[in-house]
């Protein structure tokens, strides 16, 4: 019995010593989510748009229709449409076509129209605002964790020069507007 007691408390020790260290910082930030059902096939979506000149990204709330689309498709479809809000800018050229996109393994293979490339304002700070918008818009989605981007079906190292997209991109939260 001495034995079953010693080893219960050894145990008891180690696992709340472990789950102490699984604390964190505490610091929770809450992401807006990306849809409720409305009825009637009516979502409501959370989308990321250009805010302060290419300095950070802002969330805008919408309600669509889904019409059947899957959901990351109509998310990138309302993206390219621009925003609603007043003070926010579009980050994809609107003449831009989304010629596909599919879901593995927690990514998202997005692929673009040369448009995306063509049409594109340009500049680091407006690429940057092209690519987090794209993957912060996305990975609010629970089957996806990064987007690879591709155009006309091709992997570019860079779409404009400046932002390595040759392998997935993960969302930065350091460009969303506080």
């Amino acid at each position: 019995m001495k034995k079953f007691l010693t080893r219960f408390i050894l145990v008891s020790v180690i696992a709340f010593t472990a789950g102490c260290g699984l604390a964190g910082t505490g610091d929770v930030q809450q992401t807006p989510s990306v849809s409720q059902q409305l009825g009637n096939d009516t979502v409501e979506i959370t989308l990321y748009f250009d805010y302060d000149e290419a300095m950070y990204l802002k969330p805008e709330k919408r309600t669509v229709k889904k019409a059947g689309k899957p959901m990351a498709k109509l998310l990138v479809q309302e993206l390219i449409s621009g925003p609603q809000t007043k003070g926010l800018s579009k980050t994809i050229p609107e003449v831009t076509r989304l010629i596909s996109l599919e879901v593995a393994d927690g990514v998202a293979v997005a692929n673009f129209s040369r448009e995306i490339k063509t049409r594109h304002p340009g500049g680091t700070a407006g690429e940057r605002m092209t690519v987090q918008s794209i993957v912060h818009t996305l990975v609010q989605l629970p089957e996806i964790d990064k987007v690879q981007f591709l155009i006309e079906g091709e992997k570019e190292e860079a779409i404009w020069g400046h932002i390595y997209t040759a392998e997935p991109i993960v969302p930065d939260e350091r460009v969303l507007a506080r």
